[in-house]
């Protein structure tokens, strides 16, 4: 298993992203209503991708700077975003180029469960976030890791990875699962509260033909990603 490199099948990724159920009817829906009312804020989108939630964000009023550590991603998310959009190329895992209490909010969709320590990255996070400010994050739910999976162990920090259809191609994702108590520990230890824990259901427009096969449109939740909202002291 090799980490996730999203140069190699960025264009299949951003087009399942735009129209796919699990981003744009469920992950991305929930992320803007957990942050709510952004207008006048100053966001930082972590592993902005290609950029649909930085833009959306933006639509509503919020001051966005994106990076991501993928180069093809972040020339994608300037094609959607233009030219003079605030975008950069850079690793979570490393010292980000931001000061010190810039942002009002970090949003970080579907990106900590790439990475092994989490330690670093929340460090780094909450250093950028003014005191008080929110960090609205959505992982793999962990409580979906055994049933996929129900030789491993639940309680164990695992790598593990899995094949997608995108587009019409097959890439390959590497994620590290971890169980729900060490999530909440690495946010304790950062210096973060949780405010907020959500699963909820997809959003009410999805299409029926996209829902999984034993759930009709509008009949709640299922298991798939956790969001948090927490709060930097």
């Amino acid at each position: 298993m090799t980490a996730t490199d999203y140069d190699n099948f960025a264009d299949a990724y951003a087009a399942e992203n735009e129209t796919g159920l699990f981003n744009a009817y469920y992950e991305r829906p929930a992320m803007l209503r957990l942050a709510g009312d952004v207008s006048g804020r100053r966001i930082l989108d972590a592993g902005c991708g290609s950029g649909p939630l930085s833009a959306a964000l933006r639509a509503r009023g919020a001051v966005v700077t994106g990076f991501d550590v993928s180069a093809a991603m972040i020339n994608l998310a300037r094609q959607r975003l233009g030219e003079d959009a605030d975008l950069h190329v850079a690793d979570l895992s490393k010292p980000l180029p931001f000061a010190d209490a810039e942002f009002d909010d970090v949003v970080a969709s579907l990106v900590l469960h790439y990475l092994e320590d989490w330690s670093g990255p929340l460090a780094e996070l909450r250093r950028v976030l003014k005191p008080g400010g929110r960090l609205l994050l959505s992982v793999m739910h962990p409580a979906a890791y055994p049933v996929t999976h129900p030789e491993d162990d639940y309680f164990a920090l695992t790598k593990y990875s899995e094949d997608y259809i995108m587009d019409g191609q097959t890439v390959w994702l590497t994620f590290w699962h971890r169980p729900l108590h060490a999530m909440s520990d690495a946010f304790a230890a950062a210096g973060f509260r949780i405010v907020t824990i959500s699963e909820p259901p997809p959003s009410p427009d999805t299409p029926a033909e996209l829902l999984p096969p034993d759930k009709v449109k509008g009949s709640g939740s299922f298991m798939c990603f956790l969001f948090f909202v927490l709060e930097s002291a």
